[in-house]
C-alpha cells in the first residue's frame, strides 16, 4: 500500500504544480512526472481490463459466435457508404492515438469512420497448426495463450500492443525471422471485407493475387476481418548466448554467419557503437541450469540493453537460460530503449522495485498526451525507423546510419525475404537474406535536420533494393515510394476491386509528403 499513498500524494502535489505552471510547460519539461503520476497507472488498468476480457471470452467460446455477426455489420456499414453516395474514402473507426505507430494519421477526421470490433482469438488448432484470430489482437494476447497450451508464433514480434492487423496490413520481424521470415510469411489465410461490401477469404492458392498484396497495404484493398496463421509448438524457456564483439568488419562476419545458421532458433544484435555489439543467439529447449536461470521479464530486474550491454563492458561472453514469454517481450518494458528518454531513471533499481510493476506506459496513452507542440519537437530531435536492407550491405548501411543520424543503440534483426509477388520482394527470383536495422532515440550527428537527414537515409536504401518499414515518418515523394516498392500487383488489384473511390492510396495514407 505504501508505494500506493506515496503516488497519490505525488499527484495531488503534481495537480497544484499544474495550476501553476501550466499543462503544456509540464508536459514538454517534465513529461517524466505526468507519465509516472498518471500515464502508468492508467496503462496498469488498460492491461488488466484487456486481459480479463481476454480471458472471459476465450473460456466462454463467446468469440466465434459474434464474430460473423461482427462482420454482418461492417458489410452493413461499407454497403450503407456506399447507398449515401461514397463521397468520401473509408478508414477503421479505431482511434489514431490507441496505434503503435507515432505517426499521427489526420485521414481519421475526413474519411468514413467503419467501426471494427474485431479483438478475440477465435480458435487455435493444434492438429492443423493454425490459431484464427480477429485483426486487434494483440502480441500480448497471443502468447498468453499460446504459450500457456505449449505452442507459440513463429515469429513474434516483440511490443505487447501490436496487433495481428497492423502486423499484417503493416509488417512485423522478431529474431527468428532469418528462419521464418516477416509476419506476413506465417500467414496462411486472410479475410476481408472489400470496398462493395462483400466478404472473401484468400490463401496462396484461393484469390493468391490478394493473398500476396495485402501484406504493407495498410488497409488500401480492404478490412480485415480475421487472418489464420502458423502455430508451432513451444518450449519452456530460452537458451541465449551472449557474445560482444568489436571492429566493424568483425561485427557483420559474425553477424551474416549466425543468421545463416538455420539451428539458431533466434538471432539479434544491439550495436552500442560503429564497433561494438553484442550478438545474441538461442534456441528453444525445456532443459534449464538453475544457476543461469533469468527471469529478465520481472519488473525489478534489470532493462534488457543495459542486462545486455553488461556483457560489453565487461568484455564476457554470457549464457542464460529465459523464460521463452520473458524472451519474447524482452524490450516491452523499456520500449526498447525509449523510456529512457521519458524516465530517465526508470532503470534505477529503488524505481524498478517500487513502481516497475507499472511499466511500461501504453504507447497509445503517450501518443494521446503528447500535444502538438510537443510531437513537433520530437518529429524534429527524435528518429524512430527501421529501414530492412539486404545483408550484404549491412557494413555500408551502418556506416550510412552512423554519418546520416548516429543514433545507439541499433537494433539487428536479420529475415529471410522470400521471392513472392506483392510490394515487397528481393530484386531476384531467389529468397535473399536481409536484415532490419532499427534506429530509436536522439540523433547526435550535427546540426540534424529531420527532413534532409531522413531523406538522405532513405536514398540510400532504395539504392541497395531496400524497403523503410510504414509505421514511421516517410518523407519521399510519390515517385521516390514507388520505386522502393513494387506496386505492379497493388495497383492492379485496387482497381480490380475498385478501391480508388474507397481507400486512399497506399502512398497517401502514410508519406509526409502527401499529408502535409
Amino acid at each position: 500500500m505504501e508505494p500506493t499513498v506515496s503516488l497519490a500524494v505525488c499527484a495531488l502535489l503534481f495537480l497544484l504544480w499544474v495550476r501553476v505552471k501550466g499543462l503544456e510547460f509540464v508536459l514538454i519539461h517534465q513529461r517524466w512526472v505526468f507519465v509516472c503520476l498518471f500515464l502508468l497507472p492508467l496503462s496498469l488498468i488498460f492491461d488488466i481490463y484487456y486481459y480479463v476480457r481476454a480471458w472471459v471470452v476465450f473460456k466462454l467460446n463467446s468469440a466465434p459466435r459474434l464474430h460473423e455477426e461482427r462482420v454482418r455489420d461492417i458489410q452493413k456499414q461499407v454497403r450503407e457508404w456506399k447507398e449515401q453516395g461514397s463521397k468520401t474514402f473509408m478508414c477503421t473507426g479505431r482511434p489514431g492515438w490507441l496505434t503503435v505507430s507515432l505517426r499521427v494519421g489526420k485521414y481519421k477526421k475526413t474519411h468514413k469512420n467503419i467501426m471494427i470490433n474485431l479483438m478475440d482469438i477465435l480458435e487455435v488448432d493444434t492438429k492443423k497448426q493454425i490459431v484464427r484470430v480477429e485483426p486487434l489482437v494483440t502480441m500480448g494476447q497471443v502468447t498468453a495463450l499460446l504459450n500457456s497450451i505449449g505452442w507459440t508464433l513463429p515469429v513474434l514480434p516483440e511490443l505487447d500492443d501490436l496487433t495481428v492487423g497492423g502486423l499484417i496490413m503493416g509488417t512485423g520481424i522478431e529474431s527468428s525471422s532469418h528462419k521464418y521470415g516477416l509476419f506476413q510469411h506465417i500467414c496462411t489465410a486472410y479475410e476481408l471485407v472489400l470496398a462493395d461490401g462483400s466478404f472473401v477469404r484468400c490463401t496462396p492458392s484461393e484469390n493468391s493475387d490478394l493473398f500476396y498484396a495485402v501484406p504493407w497495404s495498410c488497409g488500401t484493398l480492404g478490412f480485415l476481418v480475421a487472418a489464420e496463421i502458423r502455430i508451432i509448438p513451444a518450449k519452456k524457456y530460452v537458451k541465449l548466448r551472449f557474445e560482444p564483439v568489436r571492429g566493424l568488419e568483425a561485427i557483420c562476419a559474425k553477424f551474416t554467419h549466425e543468421s545463416q545458421r538455420q539451428e539458431n532458433h533466434f538471432v539479434e544484435g544491439l550495436l552500442y557503437s560503429l564497433d561494438e555489439a553484442v550478438i545474441m543467439t538461442g534456441v528453444m529447449t525445456d532443459e534449464v541450469e538453475p544457476s543461469k536461470l533469468n527471469s529478465i521479464g520481472n519488473y525489478y530486474k534489470p532493462w534488457f540493453f543495459k542486462h545486455v550491454e553488461n556483457y560489453l563492458k565487461t568484455n564476457q561472453e554470457g549464457l542464460e537460460y529465459i523464460p521463452l514469454r520473458h524472451y519474447y517481450h524482452r524490450h516491452t518494458r523499456s520500449i526498447f530503449w525509449e523510456l529512457q528518454d521519458i524516465i530517465p531513471f526508470g532503470n534505477n533499481p529503488i524505481f524498478r522495485y517500487l513502481f516497475g510493476w507499472l511499466v511500461p506506459p501504453k504507447i497509445s496513452l503517450l501518443k494521446l498526451t503528447q500535444g502538438e507542440t510537443l510531437r513537433k519537437l520530437y518529429e524534429q530531435h527524435h528518429v524512430v525507423q527501421d529501414m530492412l536492407v539486404p545483408m550484404k550491405c549491412l557494413q555500408q548501411a551502418l556506416h550510412t546510419f552512423q554519418n546520416d543520424i548516429h543514433v545507439y543503440p541499433i537494433w539487428l534483426c536479420p529475415f529471410i525475404l522470400p521471392s513472392q509477388p506483392g510490394l515487397v520482394h528481393p530484386k531476384g527470383d531467389e529468397a535473399e537474406l536481409y536484415i532490419d536495422i532499427g534506429a530509436y532515440g536522439e540523433p547526435r550527428v550535427k546540426h540534424f535536420e529531420a527532413r534532409p537527414c531522413m531523406r538522405q537515409l532513405e536514398k540510400f536504401v532504395r539504392s541497395v533494393h531496400g524497403f523503410q518499414m510504414l509505421y514511421a515518418d516517410c518523407y519521399m515523394d510519390r515517385e521516390e515510394f514507388w520505386e522502393m516498392f513494387d506496386g505492379s500487383l497493388y495497383h492492379k488489384l485496387r482497381e480490380k476491386l475498385g478501391c480508388q473511390d474507397a481507400f486512399p492510396e497506399v502512398y497517401d495514407k502514410i508519406c509526409k509528403a502527401a499529408r502535409h
